[in-house]
């Protein structure tokens, strides 16, 4: 087993067996991505018993200590829309502002998926942002992208297993009446793409979304949500299901608008690591313009 400690300005590793160290640095450094531990390499930043290698295939030998300098450049992505939560060299996550989309959509030129390619470019990452789920372009939150396609395919793939928490919380109309429950049926598109729920199966796709009364006034309730499944527009046409639909919502709500944007925001995220199977856990404060409203 490899020791790693996060002492001072290094992290400290020692070698178990023989490598080159390139080669040992990406399959044992997993909070650096390949041009991040390249770019450490080249700018002395990697110690090898004591002394500073700039040499990608130094040759290694078990006892070998390593020191890697935690001083980096401030290449850290700066954007209105996109703040970076987690990076390594398999994906990134992400906390989305509202107004912008998760990926391309028609003309559109703004989108997550292009600020995220501007970045790594930027970093001299050799790899683009591959889109494994969505947002819509007024909900904020979490969101996770792959970094190649083989990543993106087993979180594709197997989404439903790797993910095991998701939650949202939303400012909904009205006093909620209860405190916990589910709302479960089958929602569908109409040709206007018009998502529709039915309690009896319409052909759609079956939607199951638990929710937990955070909070509550006679104009609005704070709501936790806990997702199923992952439809299109779930909380939003579940929500409004409930008589209590999201606030600022333009599609399925009731006019109720009091922050001017659509209330809902994504605050956890939890999954188990496509590539070494750890718990991976994120969670982001409920906007404090959600939070001024129960005040």
């Amino acid at each position: 087993m490899d020791i790693n400690e996060k002492t001072g300005d290094y992290y400290r590793y020692v070698v178990e067996k023989e490598d080159l160290l390139l080669n040992w640095l990406l399959s044992h450094v997993e909070h650096l991505s390949k041009s991040k531990l390249k770019l450490t390499l080249a700018g002395r930043g990697i110690v090898v018993d004591g002394k500073t290698i700039t040499q990608f295939d130094y040759p290694l030998k078990p006892g070998m200590k390593i020191a890697i300098s935690k001083a980096k450049k401030d290449d850290s992505l700066k954007n209105r829309y996109v703040k970076i939560v987690y990076e390594d060299r398999y994906l990134v996550v992400i906390e989305k502002n509202i107004g912008i989309l998760s990926m391309a959509a028609g003309h559109s030129s703004l989108n997550v998926k292009k600020i995220l390619d501007d970045y790594f470019r930027k970093t001299r990452q050799h790899c683009s942002a591959h889109v494994v789920h969505r947002l819509d372009r007024d909900t904020s939150g979490l969101m996770v992208y792959a970094k190649d396609l083989e990543t993106e395919q087993i979180l594709e793939h197997d989404w439903h297993h790797i993910v095991y928490d998701r939650r949202y919380v939303a400012v909904v109309s009205g006093e909620m009446e209860e405190d916990d429950g589910t709302i479960a049926n089958w929602l569908k598109d109409n040709r206007a793409y018009v998502t529709f729920s039915s309690n009896i199966d319409n052909g759609g796709k079956y939607a199951v979304t638990h929710f937990h009364t955070l909070k509550r006034t006679t104009d609005y309730s704070l709501v936790e949500y806990r997702l199923e499944t992952g439809r299109k527009n779930q909380i939003r046409v579940h929500s409004a299901d409930m008589g209590h639909p999201v606030c600022g919502d333009p599609k399925y709500g009731n006019g109720d608008d009091p922050i001017n944007r659509l209330c809902l925001h994504a605050y956890l995220l939890c999954f188990y690591h496509p590539v070494s199977h750890k718990p991976m856990e994120f969670e982001t404060p409920v906007p404090p313009a959600f939070r001024k409203l129960f005040k």
